[in-house]
């Protein structure tokens, strides 16, 4: 669904990432590490068709949709109307949304679990809620890729597991998904290949499983990073415990 060859970017002399290759098949999700400031976003954005890289090729195999990391809105609109705007593409230059228009907007809020707030205006949502609205819209746009920058970002845990349970559930019917995140817990719950953007010349490609390890995500943040294997619902779970050096009397 995402093809991209010998891809890379640079703002004015410095270099962001340089010769990446990747490619992405129905169903798979790809999540995106690294510390701020490294290229995440650029990366997506470029994968995503948004931005052209300096130099390579990208390619897709269908429709993008594109979840930012954050959104106001200058107007109170209705969160359906919000949900509406992702059918854009889809309607022409003079002509008012249809009947079908509505309909998939429709089903597409109801596939995030907010049909219930149709009618509330987008800015008395809470964050949790505004996200999954913007990823309501994407969906409308009919994508078969779905392309989100810290999808889980300020929320609370509940939303965080909300927001990642959607997008696993779009994965298993064949979407594919590709979300930054700071949250390596995140990737190693949903993502079947992690990218590690470590500087402009080592971004690392792998199973999240194989990738993801104390020594890497040490690597990374510079920052003292183990994993350890935890009983969860009856199952084995992977975590992520960083060492913040904070002593236990810390207040």
């Amino acid at each position: 669904m995402i093809e991209a060859t010998a891809i890379s970017h640079r703002y004015g002399d410095r270099w962001i990432f340089r010769e990446v290759t990747l490619a992405l098949e129905p169903g798979e999700v790809l999540a995106v590490l690294g510390p701020n400031a490294r290229g995440k976003t650029t990366m997506i954005k470029c994968l995503a068709g948004l931005m052209t890289p300096t130099s390579g090729r990208v390619r897709h195999g269908g429709a993008v949709g594109y979840v930012p990391q954050s959104h106001s809105a200058p107007v109170a609109y209705p969160v359906r109307e919000m949900v509406l705007m992702g059918r854009a593409r889809h309607i022409g230059v003079f002509s008012t949304p249809s009947r079908e228009d509505r309909r998939i907007a429709a089903e597409a809020l109801a596939r995030v679990g907010l049909d219930h707030l149709a009618d509330r205006p987008f800015t008395r949502l809470s964050g949790g809620e505004r996200q999954m609205v913007l990823i309501a819209r994407a969906l409308a746009s009919g994508c078969q890729t779905l392309v989100l920058d810290e999808p889980a970002s300020a929320l609370d845990l509940r939303n965080q597991g909300r927001v990642l349970a959607v997008l696993s559930s779009l994965a298993e019917e064949g979407m594919t998904v590709v979300m930054t995140t700071h949250h390596p817990d995140h990737a190693l719950r949903i993502a079947d290949r992690t990218m590690l953007i470590v500087d402009a010349d080592d971004v690392r490609i792998g199973a999240t499983t194989e990738l993801l390890t104390g020594d890497t995500l040490t690597e990374l943040y510079g920052l003292p990073i183990s994993t350890i294997d935890v009983p969860v619902g009856g199952r084995e779970e992977r975590i992520v415990v960083p060492d913040f050096g904070v002593g236990a009397g810390a207040r």
